[in-house]
C-alpha cells in the first residue's frame, strides 16, 4: 500500500493540529459534474453506476480532477444494505429511492438475516480496492453507510418521507417486529463498516 502523501483530514480527525482545515464535500460526485452525468449516462442509472466498481471508481476521483480536496468519498449509497436483504432497491425518475419490497408483515420480518458483505456487496469492495490503487495514496478515502434506525425507517415505509406514519405504528404496536429490523440492520451494518474497514 502506497505511504499516505496528504493526511490532514486523519489528523484532523484525530483532534492533531493541521496547517489549514482540510476540505472534503459532502456528495462530491454528483449531477453538478458535467462529467458525472456523461458516466451515470454510460451506467443506465444510479444504481448500476453504484454496482459497477470500475465506474463507482471513475466518479469516486472525478472530483479530485477539479479540486484540491483533501479526502475521496467512495461513491455509494446508504440503501445497498437492505437491497442486499432483497428490498428490490430501484430509483424513480423525480421521487429518490423506493423498495419493491418493504417490510409489511411478520413472516416477511422474521426471515430477514444478517447480510454477507463478502457475497452480497461485493461490488463495493471491489470499488475499494480499485479506488485505492487508483489513489494510490494521495488521500484518505472515506467510506460511510446508514444508521440502523434510517435504514428500518426506509425498509419500512418503502421509502423516504418526514412523517413515517407505518414506522411510528410498527415501533408501538409491534416493538418485537421493530426491534427485530434493528437487530439485522445493525448486525448487518457493523459487518459491513467491519469489511470496508479492511479494505479502506
Amino acid at each position: 500500500m502506497a505511504e499516505l502523501q496528504n493526511d490532514v483530514f486523519l489528523r484532523a480527525l484525530l483532534r492533531q493540529p493541521t496547517p489549514y482545515t482540510p476540505i472534503w464535500i459532502m456528495r462530491q460526485a454528483g449531477r453538478y459534474l458535467p462529467e458525472y452525468n456523461k458516466t451515470r449516462s454510460q451506467a443506465g442509472s444510479f444504481l448500476k453506476l453504484c454496482k459497477n466498481p470500475e465506474l463507482a471508481t471513475e466518479v469516486t476521483l472525478q472530483p479530485l480532477a477539479r479540486f484540491n480536496l483533501d479526502a475521496a468519498i467512495l461513491f455509494s449509497d446508504i440503501l445497498t444494505i437492505p437491497d442486499a436483504m432483497g428490498l428490490g432497491l430501484y430509483f424513480a425518475d423525480g421521487e429518490g429511492p423506493q423498495f419493491e419490497r418493504p417490510l409489511r408483515d411478520e413472516k416477511q420480518i422474521q426471515s430477514l438475516s444478517v447480510i454477507e458483505p463478502e457475497e452480497q456487496l461485493k461490488y463495493v469492495t471491489d470499488a475499494v480496492r480499485s479506488i485505492k490503487q487508483a489513489l494510490n495514496g494521495r488521500v484518505p478515502l472515506i467510506g460511510f453507510s446508514g444508521s440502523p434506525f434510517t435504514l428500518a425507517c426506509y425498509m419500512i415505509e418503502g421509502k423516504g418521507g418526514t412523517e413515517f406514519h407505518r414506522v411510528k405504528k410498527m415501533a408501538y404496536e409491534r416493538p418485537d417486529l421493530f426491534g427485530k429490523i434493528l437487530e439485522v440492520t445493525s448486525a448487518s451494518v457493523i459487518a459491513y463498516l467491519n469489511l470496508s474497514l479492511i479494505h479502506i
